[in-house]
């Protein structure tokens, strides 16, 4: 009996040590340099979520959670979000 309540014990100390240790909380973003706006071509501006299209030439601040922007980067930044494939 005593085996079965150590075990017992033991495997609720790993579910709850997993558990906790699964836990995702949001990311800390801190400003980290700019990116120079593109203007959108014609009739591709989205602006679901109440966002703003990006102006030719305006510097917009990136963060250092923000992704890694590259020419493979399969997102659009609008000023309120990412979306894939757009």
């Amino acid at each position: 009996m005593k085996t079965f309540g150590l075990k017992a014990s033991l495997l609720l100390m790993v579910i709850l040590f997993f558990t906790d240790f699964l836990n995702v909380e949001g990311q800390v973003c801190h400003p980290s340099g700019k990116i120079r706006g593109k203007k959108p071509p014609p009739g591709e501006c989205n602006q679901g979520n109440d966002s703003d299209c990006c102006k030719e030439g305006k510097l917009y601040t990136t963060y250092k959670c923000s992704p890694t922007v590259s020419s493979h980067t399969k997102a659009y930044l609008t000023l309120n979000g990412f979306e894939k494939d757009v």
